[in-house]
């Protein structure tokens, strides 16, 4: 190890200080996640697409929700560049402040009925910066809490940036019970704005939490090597089959963006549920799910990253059937049961371990490239299956089929693309990072204690 310059400050691992850091900003961009899903689902399209009709402007909605994802990967490349070279508290403090002021913008909003086709174009205007913003987010906050966290408790500490998802999720959709029982005219004028300002308060606490933190021994060691910057170039040269793996098991967020958009207006517009009870079943899948996450976490600490995320990705594309046939048979109990068990359970298993599973795919001077580029181009097609979804789906209530199918096959291609990935959960970062080499303990058992060797090895 170079020791580092003598007007720097000694750096140490703060694994609690991370993992709160990493809960905060997921906590933001999970907000933003679901109350704008919401809005398109039930706002928007009235709000912004007024001349259209309702199922045209669904849809429409439901497009300006997928432009960020579009926008995602373009933003990696930046998000990763920066994180890499100069730090992932730049980062960090970065997109929290962009997330936090574009939702805010969103709800300070003409509308159509104000000043025309600019309201619409405004919205995507916002959309894309939230985009740009949520692609460094993830990336970085797994990075850091990653690096911060002890060798052997890994996994369940970068768990809770999907905490904080979940978090997010709850908060927002507790926000939208009251708000979407208002009368009509008093939502679509003022009401569905509130969600949107109250983000402010989110913004300012994660500003808080960051600007304080410090980037771990492991990235300082890294950069007092001489290791940074690393070209794009290099990263997609020597590491295209990870961002592959990547991209691919990102495929899996499928699942969520379902659950969360199509399913919603599918329960509220053909089926003809009520909107509060939906709410409410996802209010009750992301409270299971903040105890399942760091639940199947530490489970992968004991017996490996893959075989964790292999049994959420194919177990919630199935359920995903179950869930959609659910809502087609308007039962709230086989409502409320699948969709805790598709939403709560299976997919937390998936959701709970892929953030150190990415991370682990890549040295630290390349993590949060390869993480953010990978994941983004995974999560922009995810982003874009409610779109997808309204126009595959069949009409009235048995609609729901090729969704799910849709749902399913995703869910296949990331299982098959994380079953070829190098199981991580026995090596040390220092082994990731190429600077040591792994001794099997006798028996190669999954559980067994971590044990370097003094060789070199190369990735």
């Amino acid at each position: 190890m170079t020791d580092a310059p003598s007007d720097q400050p000694m750096l140490v691992k703060t694994p609690r200080k991370a993992a709160l850091a990493a809960w905060i900003g997921s906590v933001l961009e999970y907000y933003d996640f679901f109350i704008y899903g919401t809005a398109a689902a039930l706002v928007f399209g009235k709000v912004f697409f007024p001349d259209t009709s309702p199922a045209a402007g669904t849809l429409l909605s439901f497009a300006t929700y997928g432009v960020a994802y579009v926008a995602r990967p373009v933003g990696a490349l930046f998000m990763g560049h920066l994180g890499d070279r100069y730090g992932r508290k730049r980062v960090l403090v970065l997109t929290v402040l962009l997330m936090g002021t574009a939702t805010f913008l969103v709800g300070c909003l003409p509308t159509y009925a104000d000043i025309g086709l600019w309201a619409p174009a405004l919205l995507v205007a916002l959309r894309l910066l939230q985009g740009l913003a949520a692609s460094g987010e993830q990336a970085g906050a797994n990075s850091l809490s990653l690096e911060h966290a002890p060798e052997e408790r890994r996994a369940f500490h970068t768990s809770f940036t999907l905490v904080g998802t979940q978090a997010g999720l709850v908060v927002a959709t507790a926000l939208w019970l009251p708000i979407g029982g208002l009368p009509e005219h008093e939502l679509l004028s003022w009401g569905w704005r509130i969600p949107f300002w109250l983000s402010a308060i989110v913004t300012a606490a994660g500003l808080l939490i960051r600007r304080s933190l410090q980037d771990a021994p492991v990235f300082q060691d890294t950069a007092d090597e001489g290791l940074l910057p690393v070209p794009l170039a290099g990263l997609v040269r020597e590491h295209w089959a990870d961002l592959l793996r990547v991209a691919c098991g990102g495929l899996a967020s499928t699942v969520s963006t379902i659950f969360t958009v199509y399913a919603l207006a599918f329960a509220t517009g053909t089926a003809g549920l009520d909107d509060t009870t939906m709410l409410w079943a996802s209010i009750v899948a992301n409270v299971v799910a903040l105890g399942a996450i760091p639940l199947w976490a530490s489970l992968a600490d004991r017996v490996g990253r893959r075989s964790v995320f292999i049994f959420g990705a194919l177990g919630s594309g199935a359920l995903m059937f179950a869930y959609l046939g659910a809502i087609a048979s308007r039962e709230y109990v086989l409502i409320f049961g699948a969709a805790i068990l598709m939403s709560g359970v299976v997919y937390s298993a998936q959701n709970g371990v892929w953030p150190s599973l990415y991370a682990e795919m890549f040295p630290t001077r390349v993590r949060l490239s390869g993480v953010a580029i990978g994941t983004q181009i995974g999560f922009a097609l995810g982003g874009l299956a409610p779109t997808v979804a309204d126009a595959i789906a069949g009409k009235g209530i048995s609609g729901w089929v090729p969704v799910a199918a849709l749902t399913l096959a995703t869910s296949v291609v990331a299982a098959v693309a994380i079953a070829t990935a190098r199981e991580t959960a026995r090596e040390t970062l220092q082994v990731i990072d190429g600077r040591r080499e792994v001794t099997p303990a006798p028996g190669a058992a999954a559980a067994a204690p971590l044990s370097v060797g003094a060789a070199g090895r190369r990735r």
